[in-house]
């Protein structure tokens, strides 16, 4: 048996848009493809403006610009999450300040935000860790009362919502991952989320190394010029062809990854009821995305026996996060707010299942597999 934890998948359209995206003439950025994928991600998220970028790291990066972010300013965010949602901002000049998470779902504990803010507070970056949806509605309070900026770390959560309200588009700016381990994917890819008009145009604008370029495209200005801080944040048009073939498929690919995530947690429910691990844990008014199946063991001891007895035998598990409080550059660069407990016990525990689309044909003698080497 050989069962990786990634297997990219692709719907059959894929190189037939990029050969068409190539017969149209244009392969830089902004071109058809582009547009009916940010058509898509408007009307699906409900945001104001979505802007197709290289990656989720530049749709954060883009979002730390327009937050207008000076040294020494303060972004509010978990450790326990990937190395972008800190560095987008430290780029800016900002401090990272690191709260815990839940111990359900593993997201920032809306609960210990209020007292992490202080005067140099601009933000509060809230990570939908596994496509389940942070406490939007306590997070969105917390910044009108302080006058924050909400920007999401929706990186795993496209087609994921809270409250019926879809994850990236709540708060005042959102970014997305099309990443190949994400459940929508086109390599490398990403996309920004803006609502409010005056955040829309100056996205627009950074988007396009500074200028404004799109205004230019639209025949608002009859030339375009340098307006604004900036870099080149647009994918390629080859990158949007084949994200376009995910997106038509979107719905089909979510109803199969929540197949073999029901499938791991059906499975895995004995085993938790013996004590010998623990399942996610989703919330009645979260709908998630089927984007990771993990389970919490009782230690690290056991996680990497378990591991590795799993690789002997070619089912491929990964952990997850360090967290970045403990690395080298969070230590120097960020600091925490509290004690961060969770965080570390957690970030010890977690080893992650293989999930692609394909694997519900193996799926059932991975499970035995897994469950014998408990």
């Amino acid at each position: 048996m050989n069962i990786p934890f990634n297997k990219p998948y692709m719907t059959g359209k894929e190189l037939w848009y990029i050969a068409q995206a190539h017969a149209n003439g244009h392969l830089a950025g902004d071109g058809s493809f582009t547009k009916q994928c940010s058509r898509w991600l408007e009307a699906r998220t409900g945001a104001g403006k979505a802007l197709l970028t290289h990656s989720c790291t530049a749709g954060l990066e883009m979002a730390a610009m327009l937050a207008d972010l000076k040294p020494g300013d303060e972004v509010i965010m978990p450790s326990y999450t990937f190395v972008s949602t800190a560095n987008a901002f430290v780029l800016r000049g900002a401090v990272p300040v690191f709260v815990d998470i839940r111990s359900d779902t593993l997201n920032i504990d809306e609960r210990l935000i209020e007292a992490a803010i202080t005067e140099r507070t601009r933000a509060i970056v809230p990570v939908h860790y596994a496509g389940v949806g942070c406490e939007m509605d306590t997070i969105m309070d917390i910044a009108r009362r302080h006058d924050l900026l909400v920007i999401e770390d929706a990186a795993q959560a496209v087609m994921a919502s809270y409250k019926g309200r879809p994850l990236g588009g709540i708060g005042h700016m959102g970014a997305l991952s099309f990443h190949e381990t994400k459940n929508i994917i086109s390599g490398e890819g990403g996309a920004l989320l803006v609502n409010g008009p005056a955040l829309a145009e100056r996205a627009e604008i950074i988007r396009e190394k500074g200028t404004n370029r799109s205004q230019f495209f639209r025949g608002q200005v009859d030339k375009y010029t340098w307006v604004d801080i900036g870099s080149s944040y647009l994918p390629g048009e080859l990158i949007a062809a084949f994200l376009w073939a995910q997106m038509e498929e979107a719905d089909n690919i979510t109803r199969r990854r929540l197949g073999i995530w029901n499938m791991y947690h059906q499975w895995f429910a004995e085993a938790e009821n013996a004590g010998k691990l623990r399942r996610p844990i989703v919330p009645a008014h979260c709908a998630h995305n089927a984007h990771m199946y993990y389970l919490l063991l009782p230690d690290l001891d056991r996680r990497t026996a378990f591991i590795d007895r799993l690789r002997k035998v070619g089912i491929n598990c990964v952990f997850h996060y360090i967290p970045l409080h403990s690395a080298p550059a969070g230590q120097r660069l960020g600091r925490t707010h509290g004690d961060l407990k969770v965080t570390d016990e957690m970030s010890d525990r977690l080893v992650r299942l293989p999930l692609w689309l394909g694997l519900e044909d193996t799926q059932a003698e991975v499970i035995q597999q897994i469950l014998a080497s408990l």
